[in-house]
């Protein structure tokens, strides 16, 4: 399949970055534990699930706590390092691999659920991201990719980040990134509907969550 020069829109998460981030979004622990909670109605105990652009791993190991057997893949080298030590910190098993969501390392029908958070308006090629999730799910396997609404308002997004728990200067600095970075790559519900629908799912579910959506896909049987 032929993918883009460049797996992401934006700056590396690498080195410093990644560590910035990781330090944030570690303090919001409630909102991973609710996303495993929703994997877990879906998913039962042994499936298989695959995250695409974990980051830190703190949702993937929630996940592996309720007994998935879970499979990661980022396309952050930094990353993929800082995944694998939380796995091991947390006495837990989880498969951290480093490639590209539009190029995956696996084998067609590998997985009863992919997931992923807050990353998916990154992939410079979202659609081919999508043909991949539907090659490597099951028969019958769902997906469910979270992220922000492009009409999020700037109110909305200030009341999220006070609920993140950051310090004053970090809480500026997330919503000038908001602002400024992720809002403008966003997708509206229109655009993702218009990409679902060309990709190998041919349509999809959207259900609001806070100031994003969740995107739910299944694959025929």
């Amino acid at each position: 399949m032929a993918t883009a020069t460049k797996a992401y829109r934006g700056l590396a998460m690498e080195g410093v970055i990644a560590t910035w981030y990781t330090k944030n979004t570690g303090r919001d622990a409630n909102r991973f534990a609710a996303v495993a909670r929703a994997v877990a109605d879906r998913v039962p105990r042994g499936g298989r699930v695959l995250e695409l652009a974990p980051g830190p791993g703190f949702l993937a190991i929630e996940m592996a706590k309720s007994g998935r057997v879970v499979t990661t893949l980022d396309i952050s080298r930094s990353f993929v390092k800082i995944a694998r030590e939380h796995a091991v910190r947390a006495g837990v098993a989880v498969d951290v691999r480093h490639g590209n969501a539009s190029a995956m390392p696996f084998a067609d029908a590998s997985f009863d659920f992919v997931v992923s958070v807050a990353a998916f308006k990154n992939f410079a090629d979202p659609l081919g991201a999508l043909d991949e999730i539907h090659r490597v799910l099951r028969p019958g396997g769902t997906a469910s990719i979270y992220d922000l609404r492009k009409e999020a308002s700037l109110d909305e997004i200030a009341q999220e980040v006070r609920n993140s728990n950051l310090s004053g200067l970090n809480a500026v600095v997330t919503r000038l990134i908001f602002r400024f970075g992720l809002l403008r790559t966003a997708y509206t519900r229109e655009a993702i509907e218009r990409l679902a629908r060309a990709s190998r799912f041919g349509g999809c579910e959207i259900a609001p969550s806070g100031i994003g959506f969740e995107l739910r896909l299944t694959k025929p049987s």
